[in-house]
């Protein structure tokens, strides 16, 4: 069993920077893929930013340039830096682990969530 805790959501004005942090832990596991989404009310949950336990990261269009993920593979945590935040970037952000026994006994674990309220 994995658990996944996020940490680091507020509100902020529209401008400004929060960091958001992600820590798996359980027993008997490998994380493999880690990253951030978000859901907006009314919204999907879209992708935000993944990272690979190789350190190779992908990004959704609209967070390019402002949002940066980085990890700490001896922590299995996982951080993203948001900068330059905009109103738009309201939601609720989940953090998503790919992890398991072995590469071929992965499965998918979300946290419960962190509010980020970006406004004046």
């Amino acid at each position: 069993q994995v658990q996944v805790v996020e940490s680091g959501g507020g509100l902020v004005q529209p401008g400004g920077s929060l960091r958001l942090s992600c820590a798996a832990s359980g027993n008997n596991f490998r994380v493999y893929f880690m990253g951030w989404y978000r859901q907006a009310p009314g919204e999907e949950r879209d992708l935000v930013a993944t990272i690979s336990n190789n350190g190779g990261t992908k990004y959704g269009d609209s967070v390019k340039d402002r949002f940066t993920i980085s990890r700490d593979n001896g922590k299995n945590t996982i951080y993203l830096q948001m900068n330059s935040l905009k109103p738009e970037d309201t939601a609720i952000y989940y953090c998503h682990v790919r992890a398991g026994p072995s590469i071929y006994q992965l499965s998918d674990h979300w946290g419960q969530g962190t509010q980020v309220t970006v406004s004046s």
